[in-house]
């Protein structure tokens, strides 16, 4: 490791395979946890390529638990780490796109820059998390989303807990969660944090042939928030949008806010998909959904749109999340 460390600080950037082999060999407590905090602050001060990344995502989507899903699937798991303490935004989207019948499994995690992550709501809502591979087939089955709560699919990460916690910044973790779902999607709606993150992200999915969104609101936020411009990288194209592309209008940030405590953004995600809420609530929502959808479906973001608007005014948002509730705990 010392010459691992020595050569970073000469400026090499590894390959994929260098990369992967690295993170194997860091997992083993063989490893000071100095070095290993040497390493991740190195790592965060010169930048992450691209074949580092993938290389780091195939060591860890080796040392996951894996799942078999019976349907093609999109996840919605975004970076988090924006610090915009917001509602949560991408997780409802995903309730909506599997109301529209696109098959979601939804990787995710307890919040750490918010209080309430996608983990924390979905559990407080009831859903109970599992690794059993037949439950998560039927809840794709039954509500179309199964829920994959990343501590319980990598366990080799609480090797890092301590030193990620101790060094108190981001890391190069905080940019793995989108892409190291266990069942392996073939399509992936994801927001960064950081704009520089989107060219990274697309290089990485590329070369795994995933068909692939990503956003980056620019100021600041890892979802479209619709409180400014955009920018949106996919497979085919790279642009920045902005509301009124969508004849949506702009929205101010503490339209989006979320909730003091758990409890509260429990309350908020309810309102939203009973069909109290606001404006900006539902458009946020919607947009969201949409350009998931559009990665699925093909079709257009305006039509994505109105099948997102229709999903959850209808209610079928909602009745996507009680079946997956009614089959958490009815199959245990």
């Amino acid at each position: 490791m010392k010459d691992v460390l020595e050569a970073m600080y000469q400026g090499k950037k590894f390959s994929r395979a260098e990369a992967q082999a690295l993170l194997l060999s860091m997992v083993q407590e063989s490893v000071p946890d100095v070095q290993v905090a040497a390493l991740l602050s190195a790592l965060r001060t010169r930048g992450v390529s691209s074949n580092e990344l993938a290389g780091f995502r195939l060591a860890l989507q080796e040392l996951a638990i894996p799942i078999r899903v019976d349907l093609p699937v999109i996840d919605m798991c975004g970076t988090g780490g924006d610090g915009k303490n917001t509602f949560n935004i991408s997780t409802l989207a995903a309730f909506v796109v599997a109301a529209c019948g696109v098959p979601v499994a939804k990787h995710g995690n307890y919040g750490v820059s918010s209080i309430c992550g996608s983990s924390n709501v979905i559990e407080a809502l009831g859903v109970e998390f599992t690794t059993d591979e037949r439950l998560l087939n039927l809840m794709l089955s039954e509500a179309r989303i199964c829920i994959l709560h990343a501590p319980l699919f990598h366990p080799a990460m609480k090797r890092f807990a301590p030193i990620r916690k101790a060094l108190g910044v981001k890391t190069v973790f905080n940019l793995l969660g989108p892409l190291v779902n266990p069942c392996k999607p073939g399509m992936q709606y994801s927001g960064v944090y950081q704009h520089e993150y989107l060219r990274l992200y697309a290089e990485v999915m590329e070369a795994e042939s995933i068909s692939y969104s990503l956003v980056h609101s620019l100021d600041g936020f890892d979802e479209i928030s619709l409180t400014g411009p955009f920018k949106h990288v996919s497979n085919f194209k790279e642009e920045q949008l902005a509301p009124k592309d969508f004849d949506l209008p702009c929205y101010e940030i503490q339209q989006l806010a979320g909730g003091d405590s758990i409890e509260d953004s429990k309350q908020i995600f309810l309102s939203i998909l009973e069909g109290k809420r606001s404006a900006a609530q539902n458009d946020v929502v919607c947009i969201n959904a949409a350009f998931a959808l559009a990665v699925a479906t093909k079709k257009p973001i305006q039509e994505t749109l109105a099948d997102a608007r229709e999903a959850l005014d209808s209610g079928a948002a909602l009745h996507t999340l009680n079946q997956l509730i009614k089959v958490s705990k009815e199959s245990r």
